[in-house]
Parts: C-alpha cells; structure tokens; sequence
C-alpha cells in the first residue's frame, strides 16, 4: 500500500467511522469508503452472509464498471469461490483470492471496463463468536497482497464485524421496544374504545326496547349492528397489535384468529414444525392477512391453510374458492395487503406468489428458508 497511513491510525479512524450510526447499510457504505481511502485500495465490496445460506451485497465502493453493469447483477446474481469457501469453513482469515470469480464472468459477458481489477483479496467478518460475511477489497493490476496488509484487513474486518453485531443487537432492542408498544396500545384499546363500542351495542339494544317508533326503531337497529362490526374490527386489530396470540404456537394462533372473524378454516401440517421467533412471527402475519382478506373479500364460506417443513424450507398457502379478482404482480395493490405480505416475504428472503382469477378462487404461496431457532438464539 503506497503512501499508506499508519495501521494504528487507520484503525482508529475505522473505529469511530463504525461508532458513528445505527443504520447497518450506510455505516457499512462509509467505512469502506474510509478504508478504500485510508490504505489506497482502489475497490470493495462487502457481503453479509446469513446462516440460512443467502447473502446480499451490503456494500460497495468504486466498482469498476464491469462489476456495476446493470444495478451490480453479476454481484448478487450466483456465489462465486470466496462464498464458497466462506461456507465451507475453509476461509478463516484474510486470503489472497488468485483470480476474482465475478470478474471472469464480466469479461465472458462483456459487461465492461474491469479496469485492471483481476483479483482481490477476502477477509471474514466476525466478531469472537460468530461469523457476518465477507470484506473484499481490490487494486489495478494487483494480484499479490502481503502479509501486512492482509492482517491490516484482517483487523478492520473484525472491527467491522464488532460493529455489525452491535447494530443488530440494537435492531432487536428497538424491535422488542416496538412490540411493548404495540402490546400497551393493544391493552388500551381493549379497555377503552372496545369497552365503548361494547356500551353503544347495548345502549342501542336497550333503547330499541322502549320505543314502537319504526323509524327510529331501524336507525336504532343500524347503530347495533354498526357497533358490532366496529367490535369485531377493534377485535382483530387488537389481534394484529398483540403478538401473545404466538404465546402456545402458530397453529393454535391460526385456528383462535379464524374462529375470531367468524372463517371456518382447515388447517393442515406437515413434517415437523420447529420456527424461530422471526418466522413464525412472519408466518403469523401473512396468514393473518391472508384470512382477514378472505373474509371480507373472497364471499368464500372456507379457507384453506396449508403449512408443509421440508428439508431447509417452509411452505405455506392460504386458498380459498371465492370470487377471486384481477391480479398484476406489478401493480401496487394496497387495499388487499398483497404488497405487504409480498415485501415481508422477500425482506426474509423468501419467495411469495400469487394465485387467482375471477370466480376462481385465490391461493397465495410463500416458500421461506427455514432458520432452526438454535442457530437464532446462537446468533442473536
């Protein structure tokens, strides 16, 4: 590295660049600028690796153009030697990669301009326990990396991925500060507007007891029916709002959310079910969606649920045989929640289909990698 500060420098200032925030994608993205600048590499890129085997390119900087051809695809697209070696287990400290995977197949496809970049070193990111990703870093017409920068690497890296578990801890504090929110916002419109809406049902029963108007007797007859709807709503908000409904598993949660709208529901499992929190609370939602949908929309009398484990994945379909409707996967359809269970499938990096047509009924498929809740608790 020419003109490279000291390494002790160097350190310090990836330290407080990671000390900075709390947002993983943009610290990540402004300490690799700052280490691209500090030891003059010209290139990075960094994955992050989750144990249920995908990964995502979390950051980059300074890209040559056959690498950034077409939003970065040739960089998210397959695994290439450095994943593969990280996954199985054969990459445990920073190493000299003889020749970059991704660039060979940007020359193939002529995708452009690799600007000297033919290899790169690789590094783990890890914390003392656990392993993140990767660091990668590169140079024009460099192919050789010495033992000082590959342990300068290796000690960013470990700062690095430090920081990534600081910041996922984090996540998950300000999640769990969002659900005690939710669950006192729950408690509170259960004792407040649902015991109102309660009250006005059966104020408005009493008062249709005591009057032979017809008139008013109809609009009296209204508000009840006005007010129990309303109840009903309160109910499954409440629901939605409170996630304790998980407390004795996601198919006794199923079944009492079904029987709380009034949806006569088959449910069916198969092979051994044993979910992390995150997907059976992701499981939880979608089917919630998915019946709360049925329900108002289809004019179906029955859902059906299907939840099949196989080996490293978990299938789930809700169908039901109502009147269906026009479906674009493209379109932004926000008044069915399609958009919302679609986008919390893939945020999981799960696969989410839809299936309908008019008087054809409906079946919505999410197929998800499965994390054991071992492997969650460990990483946590």
């Amino acid at each position: 590295m020419s003109e490279s500060p000291s390494e002790l420098k160097t350190l310090k200032e990836i330290a407080e660049t990671l000390n900075q925030g709390n947002d993983l994608q943009i610290v990540l993205n402004e300490v690799l600028k700052k280490l691209l600048d500090l030891t003059g590499f010209k290139t990075g890129w960094i994955f992050l690796v989750a144990d249920n085997g995908t990964f995502e390119l979390a950051a980059h900087s300074a890209l040559p153009e056959a690498l950034s051809w077409e939003n970065c695809r040739l960089m998210c697209d397959s695994n290439c030697y450095c994943i593969d070696q990280y996954w199985n287990g054969r990459l445990k400290s920073a190493t000299n990669i003889i020749n970059c995977e991704r660039i060979y197949h940007a020359i193939k496809q002529k995708t452009g301009d690799t600007e000297g970049i033919t290899h790169h070193a690789t590094v783990p990111l890890r914390d003392q326990k656990k392993r993140f990703g990767l660091l990668n870093v590169a140079s024009p017409n460099k192919n050789q990396y010495s033992e000082k920068e590959l342990a300068l690497l290796e000690a960013v890296a470990l700062q690095i991925g430090t920081a990534v578990k600081r910041i996922r801890l984090s996540e998950i504090e300000q999640q769990n500060v969002v659900l005690k929110e939710r669950n006192r916002l729950a408690q509170d419109l259960h004792d407040s507007v649902n015991q109102i809406l309660f009250s006005i049902s059966l104020t408005a029963k009493a008062a249709r007891e005591t009057t032979l108007d017809e008139s008013l007797l109809e609009q009296l007859n209204f508000i009840q029916l006005l007010s129990r709807d309303a109840l009903a709503e309160m109910k499954s908000l409440i629901w939605e709002l409170r996630s304790e409904g998980l407390k004795n598993g996601i198919v006794e949660a199923i079944e009492n959310y079904a029987s709380l709208i009034g949806l006569p529901v088959e449910l069916t499992v198969t092979g051994s079910i044993a979910l992390s929190a995150k997907e059976e609370e992701l499981i939880w939602r979608i089917t919630q969606e998915a019946l709360n949908n049925c329900k108002k929309h289809s004019q179906a009398d029955k859902a059906f649920v299907t939840i099949i484990s196989l080996k490293g994945q978990l299938l789930l379909e809700i169908e039901d045989f109502g009147i269906g409707f026009r479906y674009d996967p493209d379109a932004q359809i926000h008044s069915l929640g399609i958009k919302g269970m679609e986008d919390r499938t893939k945020k999981y990096g799960g696969k989410f289909s839809v299936k309908t047509a008019k008087n054809k009924g409906t079946k919505i498929r999410v197929a998800l990698p499965i994390i054991s809740p071992e492997k969650e608790e460990k990483g946590s």
